[in-house]
């Protein structure tokens, strides 16, 4: 795609944005399920090879994974891998259940629209349903040790510094 292809697709949504603000606000969402056997968690993909493109919302033609849905189902699938570890270690039967995770994006920062609207996730919500008999005290337990280890989760609420760097060339 050249860059007059992209601003042609973009432009109608940039000026959409522009009058309607509310328009740019998506929430995004992932779902697992932890029914499976062993400490696995299932996470739906639209492929089994993904190929990550623009979301709708910013002129994508929805045949490519959003690499923001592509966070979430990593979150998901963290979370409930290590729910199921942790549940395991301290002998809680959890017969299945679901993971969910929904982030909120204003897609007026992702298209420049708005120097003010942030770029990338605004709020993030994980919540998990499970078939598991726990009193109050074990459901506390497993949920702070799942968020303390569960690496996902503790990569976004402790962002490590990003080192990006762009090579250009030939390749060796």
């Amino acid at each position: 795609m050249k860059s007059e292809e992209l601003r042609a697709i973009q432009a109608p949504l940039k000026e959409q944005y522009r009058e309607y603000a509310d328009s740019a606000l998506i929430t995004l969402k992932a779902d697992g399920d932890l029914s499976g056997e062993g400490l696995v968690c299932s996470v739906e993909t639209s492929r089994a090879v993904v190929e990550a493109g623009l979301h709708r919302a910013t002129g994508g033609d929805g045949l490519s994974a959003c690499s923001g849905d592509m966070l979430l189902q990593a979150l998901v699938a963290c979370a409930g891998v290590t729910l199921k570890a942790v549940a395991t270690a301290l002998g809680y039967d959890v017969r299945g259940g679901t993971v969910r995770a929904e982030g909120d994006l204003d897609f007026r920062g992702t298209l420049g629209v708005d120097r003010d609207a942030p770029v990338g996730f605004k709020d993030v919500r994980l919540t998990f349903d499970l078939d598991a008999d726990l009193d109050a005290e074990q459901r506390a337990t497993l949920l702070k040790l799942t968020e303390r280890y569960c690496v996902v989760y503790q990569t976004l609420r402790r962002a490590p510094p990003v080192e990006v760097a762009l090579n250009a060339g030939s390749a060796p």
